[in-house]
C-alpha cells in the first residue's frame, strides 16, 4: 500500500501553533540531559581503566555493543556528528581493520559473555559500506563476542535514505537487524536546499514500505526543527506526510547552529534560521499534529504508538533509559566500538579518541582507542538514577533529595507533581527540561 493512500486530512489552520506559544518547551537531546556530561570527562581516565571494569564485569552480565562508523559520502551543512568525508566504501577498509583488533582487545578482557541481545550501527551512515563489508563486520562482531538470534533480539541500524535501497533493506535483515532509524530531517524542498539534503519524498516512501513489508518492527523516522528557511506550514506539510508513513517511533531533533565548531554549517547563515518565538510555534506544531495523530511522547523527543513496546512499558514502569536510549527494559552494560564511540560498564564511562588519526594510532599499538572517561561517584550515581527515574515516568521520593531544592517552585511551575513520599516529571516537564535541570544541578553540585 502506497504512503500516499495512509495520509490522514490536516486539522486546523495550517501554520498555526496548536497550544500557546508558553507551553510549547524546548526539544533537549540525551547528551545535554546525560550524567556525566562531557565535560565531566578527564585526561587521567581511559584505557586501562576500561581494561580493568571489562575484567571486573560479573560472569554471565549481559552487554549491549554500539558501532560508531563515520564515513560520509555527502556533507550535510546542519550536521554537527564528527563525520569523516569519503567517496568510496574502499576508504573505510583499514578502518574497518581496526575495528576488527578493538574488538579482539577488548575482549580479551571479558569472561563469561552471554549471547549480545543489543545492538547498534550508528555515526555516519552506515550504509555507507559495501554489502560485503557490512557482512564481514556482522560476522566479525558475531565471533568475537557471539550475536543473538533470539526473536527478541535489538539490534538497530540509522540509515541516510540517500544511501540506501531495496537491496540494501533485504540484506540488513538477512544478516539479522531488525530495527531501522530513518533520517528524513525535512521534506520541505527549499528547506532540502539550505541543508545540501536533497531527499525526494518518493525515495523515503518506497523505503518505508519496503521496511514495513519485510517486516522490521519499529521504523523509526527522524525529523529536526529549527532548520534554515523552516516554517510552521512547511513542517505541517512534513509531519502529514511523515505521519501517513505509519512509523512505530518518530524522533525529534533540534538543529543548533555552532559554525565555529562545525564546519559545514558556515555555510548556513544566521538570518535563515527560525527565532526562539518561531522555533517555540514549530514546536507546539508538532507536538499538536502528533497529539492528534494518537503518537504518545516517551521522551527527549521521542514519540510512539500506544502499541509500542516502550509506550507499554512507559505504562507499566518498567522504561529503562541508558547510553543507547531508551528501552523496555532495565539498561546494560555498554562497550563503544570506533572513533568517539563512549562505553559504560557499570560507573565508569569513556570515550574513545576523537580523531581518526588518534584512533588508529592507539589500535596500532595494541591500545585500546579509550582516550578520556569518568568513575561516578556515589553522589553521582544518585543523581544519574534520580533522573533517569524521573525521565522514565516513575516517581521518586522526595525526602531523598537535598532539601534546598526548590521542589515547590517547581510543583507551582507545572513541571513536576509534588505530593507526601511522591515526586514526578510532568508532561511539561519533560519539555522544560532545561529548567528542570537547571533547578536540581546546582543544588546537587553538578
Amino acid at each position: 500500500m502506497s504512503a500516499h493512500a495512509k495520509r490522514p486530512a490536516r486539522r486546523g489552520a495550517p501554520g498555526l501553533p496548536r497550544q500557546p506559544l508558553p507551553g510549547a518547551g524546548d526539544l533537549v537531546s540525551a547528551r545535554e540531559v546525560a550524567c556525566p556530561a562531557p565535560h565531566h570527562y578527564r585526561d587521567d581516565v581511559g584505557a586501562r581503566a576500561l581494561e580493568a571494569a571489562l575484567a571486573a564485569r560479573p560472569t554471565g552480565a549481559p552487554l549491549a555493543i554500539k558501532v560508531r562508523l563515520p564515513f560520509c559520502r555527502q556533507a550535510c551543512r546542519f550536521c554537527a556528528s564528527q563525520c569523516v568525508p569519503a567517496h568510496s566504501s574502499h576508504q573505510a577498509e583499514p578502518y574497518l581493520t581496526r575495528l576488527d583488533r578493538e574488538m579482539v582487545l577488548a575482549r580479551r578482557r571479558l569472561a563469561g559473555l552471554p549471547p549480545v541481545s543489543r545492538l547498534h550501527w550508528g555515526g555516519g551512515p552506515p550504509a555507507f559500506l559495501s554489502l560485503e563489508q557490512m557482512s564481514d563486520l556482522f560476522d566479525r562482531l558475531d565471533a568475537r563476542f557471539g550475536l543473538s538470534g533470539a526473536r527478541e533480539r535489538d539490534f538497530s541500524i540509522e540509515l541516510d535514505p540517500r544511501e540506501a535501497d531495496m537491496l540494501t533493506l533485504r540484506h540488513l535483515q538477512a544478516l539479522g537487524f531488525n530495527r531501522l532509524d530513518l533520517g528524513i530531517q525535512e521534506l520541505d524542498s527549499r528547506v532540502q536546499q539550505a541543508i545540501n539534503r536533497i531527499q525526494p519524498l518518493a525515495l523515503t516512501e518506497a523505503l518505508v514500505d519496503e521496511a514495513h513489508r519485510l517486516g522490521f518492527r519499529e521504523l523509526t523516522l527522524s525529523l529536526m526543527l529549527g532548520l534554515p528557511l523552516q516554517t510552521p506550514r512547511g513542517l505541517g506539510d512534513t509531519l502529514d506526510q511523515v505521519i501517513g508513513m505509519a512509523p512505530a517511533r518518530i524522533r525529534l531533533y533540534r538543529y543548533r547552529h555552532r559554525p565555529e565548531h562545525h564546519r559545514a554549517q558556515r555555510a548556513i547563515h544566521r538570518d535563515w534560521l527560525p527565532g526562539a518565538a518561531a522555533h517555540q510555534r514549530l514546536l507546539a506544531e508538532v507536538r499538536g499534529r502528533l497529539d492528534d495523530a494518537g503518537y504518545v511522547h516517551i521522551g527527549l523527543g521521542l514519540y510512539t504508538r500506544r502499541d509500542d513496546r516502550l509506550a507499554q512499558a512507559q505504562a507499566g514502569g518498567t522504561l529503562g533509559h541508558g547510553p543507547l536510549g531508551f528501552s523496555q527494559a532495565p539498561t546494560t552494560d555498554l562497550l563503544g566500538l570506533g572513533m568517539s564511540a563512549t562505553s559504560r560498564i557499570g560507573s565508569l564511562w569513556v570515550r574513545n579518541a576523537d580523531t581518526l588519526e588518534a584512533y588508529e594510532d592507539a589500535l596500532d599499538a595494541s591500545r585500546l582507542p579509550s582516550a578520556r572517561g569518568i568513575r561516578l561517584t556515589a553522589h553521582q550515581r544518585r543523581h544519574r538514577a534520580w533522573l533517569e527515574a524521573l525521565l522514565c515516568g516513575r516517581t521518586i521520593d522526595p525526602g531523598a533529595l537535598p532539601t534546598r531544592l526548590p521542589l515547590e517552585t517547581l510543583s507551582a511551575e507545572g513541571l513536576v507533581e509534588l505530593s507526601p513520599g511522591r515526586l514526578a516529571l510532568t508532561a511539561e516537564g519533560h519539555w522544560r527540561l532545561p529548567r528542570l535541570l537547571e533547578a536540581l544541578t546546582g543544588p546537587l553540585g553538578l
